[in-house]
């Protein structure tokens, strides 16, 4: 594991842009087999499915303003999130609702990456926590990141009863 990408790991050697481009269908996939059980979280301080959705909605948001910020700026240094904070407002909110505003702002980002990619690669930031990073980096992030994150609701899809 790289300290600049904690989930080069879960990277599978297809291309990034596919993975991106499936996740949000992979996740409704998923959301379909949860069905009823999407706020049921699967043990004590773990996300429920519609909690974790809502996570890669505050994360395409936050992705898609370091990439842009990585694009406009010359080296600029990004804001860290807490995640666990920001989550204090999941509980309740539909996965519908968390899928609808995922899958739109992944659609706007992966616009970006596109029109980006390859030329500025290299372009360079500063993690707080993790040193000089590049917008090739943010896209390998966000493609770990999500890998991470429907192995989670791949899980939580084969606990659900109808599925058992």
């Amino acid at each position: 594991m790289s300290a600049e990408n904690p989930y080069d790991s879960f990277l599978d050697g297809r291309p990034l842009e596919e993975i991106l481009a499936a996740t949000p269908a992979k996740v409704a996939e998923y959301l379909q087999a949860i069905g009823a059980d999407e706020h049921k979280k699967p043990a004590p301080g773990k996300w429920s499915a519609a909690e974790i959705v809502c996570h890669l909605a505050d994360c395409e948001i936050v992705f898609g303003f370091r990439m842009r910020q990585t694009l406009a700026e010359n080296g600029p240094t990004i804001q860290p999130f807490d995640q666990d904070h920001w989550a204090k407002v999941y509980p309740g909110v539909p996965a519908t609702l968390a899928l609808e505003s995922f899958s739109a702002l992944r659609q706007w980002n992966l616009r970006v990456i596109r029109d980006a990619l390859p030329g500025a690669a290299g372009r360079k930031m500063t993690h707080p926590e993790r040193g000089t990073m590049t917008f090739q980096t943010i896209v390998e992030t966000m493609a770990g990141h999500d890998l991470n994150h429907l192995a989670q609701l791949r899980r939580l899809a084969a606990l659900t009863p109808a599925n058992a």
